[in-house]
């Protein structure tokens, strides 16, 4: 498989190790929206770019028919603009929040759990997310895609990033240093908690998702998410 990576930081070099080690191919390496794309050379791109690169790089991969994925965050008031162009060119487009496979179970069982808590509203929701310092936006989008599983299932209607006010969900987010990311839900009663953790080891998990994301979109049209690369639904 001939990979092209939207943007070459931490996590491209993760995703290009883990698709070497996997057997296949980086064909391009691109930072700058701006650098000549040879899309024949190309079977399916990532994207981990900047928020201000991602819708850009998505369109013009689909401008090109080329499968792509991407797990860039702070860019999603531009995505039910490249749904419908994934749609308009019979493209083939898979975003997450969260690449990693142990993090998108961690979604099921988030959405599972907030259906049982629903009939005890005497328990209160909370999550708390831990980043790296260099992180640049809060809360994390993994954070809010299990806040959204959470308000889907339950009385609360919006959340709320370090606010607790009535009928929000608070989100506390954390900067600290080494810190690939670690997600807590709990919730919290008078008399007990409840609370269900993800704590990423190393980014290693994210670029695993990622590749085995790319692998599985190959030959499919259509929007997809990580339900659908992992059977989930």
């Amino acid at each position: 498989m001939r990979i092209a990576l939207f943007g070459y930081g931490k996590m491209g070099k993760m995703i290009e190790q883990v698709a070497l080690e996997r057997g296949h191919k980086i064909v391009a390496r691109i930072d700058k929206e701006s650098q000549n794309i040879d899309f024949n050379t190309i079977d399916v791109a990532i994207d981990f770019s900047m928020p201000e690169a991602a819708y850009g790089n998505i369109t013009n991969c689909l401008h090109n028919t080329i499968p792509i994925i991407s797990g860039t965050t702070g860019w999603l008031d531009q995505y039910d603009d490249a749904i419908s162009l994934c749609k308009e060119k019979n493209g083939a487009f898979i975003y997450a929040s969260n690449f990693s496979l142990g993090v998108n179970i961690f979604f099921e069982l988030n959405n599972y759990l907030a259906k049982m808590m629903q009939k005890l509203p005497e328990y209160k929701a909370t999550l708390e997310e831990i980043h790296h310092t260099q992180k640049l936006d809060a809360p994390s989008g993994t954070a809010i895609t299990l806040a959204k599983g959470v308000i889907a299932n339950s009385a609360y209607e919006q959340w709320k990033l370090d606010e607790d006010t009535n009928g929000s969900l608070p989100i506390v987010s954390k900067r600290i240093s080494n810190t690939p990311g670690t997600h807590t839900v709990t919730y919290n009663n008078t008399v007990d908690s409840i609370e269900i953790k993800h704590t990423a080891h190393n980014r290693q998990g994210f670029a695993l998702g990622a590749v085995t994301a790319a692998e599985w979109i190959i030959g499919k049209t259509g929007v997809f998410s990580m339900r659908d690369v992992l059977n989930l639904g």
